[in-house]
């Protein structure tokens, strides 16, 4: 007996209601859809349960197993990242043309909520480069109001995907076009820094790649010798630093490594005490950072409407200016916390879609303290990890860091010369440039410089939320072309007198390849008249409407040059979708003998193969 036709009687078209095969021709073949309804009901109830309330709460893993070697190890690196994470807030607010005392507000909520809510205990959320940079237009138009109503969109946005499982987003953006993305970020920053690294104090605010250097170049004369000296001086000091960065031996290689997480602390804190030096023999040789407001930042609701420049804005006014930022800016936010969660994991997964919901929560509630929007910042997590830090709980000794400066230390800031922030951020991005990856694309597969060089290009003269939609774009291209021109193997056979052509398309056919499929086909039959086309199905599971059409149309046109055509070892979904179409003209043609040559021989023209629609 066929042992396939007799396990097809347990086929049912509804479950526990079993199917003869004498009745199989009468079925309609339905397309089987997703319950849809059942699956929310098993999400609703897995709310409930305590994996879920595990991971979507990561603090109750480690919380129960919490001590005192914990604690200490957990103060020391948050105390550490703290002490870097000051002066690179001040500096990304000046990025953001913003007042400095925004970069402090942006830098401790994160902190705490993270804590709490985040799975990788290496990661610190703060203000980085590239969010400062890209909020830098909407506060040119709207004040630091449209940097603080961006932050919370962010976080609606974050946590709406995150709700609904939008982890997978992330995925449509490549290693290429990140790595595009951030070098363009990167040459972007640089360039906005060089004025304040040379001390030239321009009226004119750019946010753009080129305004900034015709900006810059109508001001050189403005360049102050003092400035430009102490910046580059501060500047080579922070690269030579991060370079000997571990290297040598027993003690000294302990005393380079806290030199170099301390780096930043030091330039600052060196240049402060310069100016001030000077200041105290009424000598101004710097352009200083100036007054910063002291005091916690007062708890509020976010600015849905302002007045900026005179001209009032009301929240569909705000929401029309900040354009694509509202979207670009979540989407760069979660790729970047996922990629250093990556990075930091050591073999464990990140689970995408709470590192969402963490961030977004972070950045909603960041908003009520005037904050602009944060995320996972790389370097003040690689100073994290290796400060030793155990669990996320010590980004709660960063904040409360961060929190003592806005108190205490807000008098001190005053004497920051503008050029040591400049050489702070100008290191940071010159390090930040993977240029490892950029040799590894080159060595491995150079087509992957396309995309990457699109990016960087569209992000420097079209702006970062155009430039980066502009590489994912491109670097799509790349995908749907191969799905539109899939790989078709063919072979001739001669059996029983009979030319017999055998073609099989190695992938899923979709309507990007149905023409290219059909005219293959047409092509082959033209160069080969076989008597047999055999269309060998083995690797295709999915079909769309479209090729089921342009299937039908090439088994017409191939009756009409009087060739046979036989389908061999399709899928059942496959068979299905094209009975449902003309169930008449292709019930004949399926085959589903163990070899090409067994198809032949058991053919004759006209014949149905009963073991075949008994297997249906």
């Amino acid at each position: 007996m066929n042992t396939e036709a007799t396990e097809s009687t347990l086929y049912t078209v509804k479950e526990n209601v079993a199917v003869e095969p004498e009745r199989r021709d009468s079925l309609d073949h339905r397309e089987n859809f997703p319950n849809f309804g059942h699956h929310i009901v098993r999400q609703f109830n897995n709310l409930w349960t305590k994996e879920t309330a595990l991971r979507r709460l990561p603090f109750l893993k480690w919380a129960p197993n919490y001590n005192l070697t914990s604690l200490v190890s957990d103060i020391i690196a948050g105390i550490t990242v703290g002490l870097t994470s000051i002066p690179q807030s001040i500096a990304y607010a000046t990025v953001a043309n913003l007042e400095p005392q925004y970069g402090l507000y942006s830098n401790f909520m994160g902190s705490f909520i993270y804590a709490f809510l985040g799975s990788v205990k290496e990661i610190t959320v703060a203000p980085t480069a590239v969010m400062a940079l890209m909020v830098q237009q909407p506060v040119l138009d709207l004040g630091p109001a449209g940097a603080v109503l961006l932050s919370f969109l962010s976080g609606c946005i974050m946590l709406l995907l995150g709700c609904f499982n939008f982890g997978f987003v992330v995925q449509f953006i490549s290693m290429p076009v990140i790595t595009g993305f951030i070098t363009a970020a990167a040459i972007t920053i640089i360039s906005s820094q060089l004025k304040s690294l040379m001390g030239i104090s321009s009226s004119g605010k750019s946010s753009g790649f080129v305004d900034t250097w015709i900006n810059l170049y109508e001001n050189i004369g403005e360049t102050r010798l003092w400035d430009s000296v102490l910046g580059i001086s501060s500047l080579t000091l922070l690269i030579l630093l991060t370079l000997i960065k571990g290297r040598g031996k027993g003690a000294w290689k302990i005393f380079t490594k806290y030199i170099c997480l301390l780096r930043n602390a030091m330039i600052v804190l060196s240049g402060g005490l310069l100016a001030y030096i000077c200041s105290t023999q009424e000598k101004y040789p710097f352009r200083l950072t100036g007054k910063v407001a002291s005091g916690l930042p007062s708890i509020q609701l976010p600015p849905f409407e302002t007045e900026h420049d005179g001209k009032h804005y009301d929240f569909g006014d705000m929401l029309r200016i900040l354009g694509s930022s509202v979207i670009s800016i979540p989407l760069i936010s979660i790729l970047e916390i996922v990629s250093i969660g990556k990075a930091f994991s050591r073999g464990r997964l990140v689970d995408a879609t709470q590192e969402m919901l963490s961030l977004g929560c972070c950045n909603v509630a960041s908003s009520f303290i005037s904050s602009i929007p944060t995320t996972a910042s790389f370097a003040r997590s690689a100073i994290n990890s290796s400060s030793g830090v155990v669990t996320p709980f010590g980004g709660v000794f960063t904040g409360a860091l961060v929190l003592l400066a806005l108190g205490l230390l807000t008098d001190y800031f005053f004497y920051i010369p503008k050029t040591t922030l400049a050489a702070v951020i100008i290191a940071a991005m010159i390090f930040i440039i993977e240029y490892r990856a950029v040799a590894e694309m080159w060595r491995i597969k150079k087509m992957d410089m396309v995309p990457f060089l699109v990016t960087v290009i569209a992000c420097l003269f079209l702006g970062l939320e155009i430039g980066i939609v502009v590489g994912i774009a491109v670097n799509l291209c790349f995908p749907l072309y191969l799905t539109s021109r899939p790989r078709i193997t063919h072979r001739i056979m001669n059996v029983k007198e009979a030319t017999v052509l055998i073609i099989r398309p190695d992938s899923d056919l979709a309507f990007s390849s149905a023409e290219y499929f059909r005219e293959k086909i047409l092509k082959l039959v033209t160069k080969t008249l076989p008597d047999i086309v055999l269309i060998d199905g083995e690797w295709v599971k999915f079909v769309d409407s479209t090729v089921v059409r342009n299937l039908s149309s090439t088994v017409s046109d191939l009756k009409q040059q009087e060739r046979h055509v036989l389908l061999w070892r399709w899928d059942r979904n496959v068979r299905n979708a094209l009975y449902r179409f003309k169930k008449d003209k292709f019930m004949p043609l399926f085959r589903n003998d163990e070899s090409a040559e067994k198809v032949i021989e058991n053919w004759k023209p006209g014949f149905v193969n009963d073991s075949f629609v008994n297997n249906v």
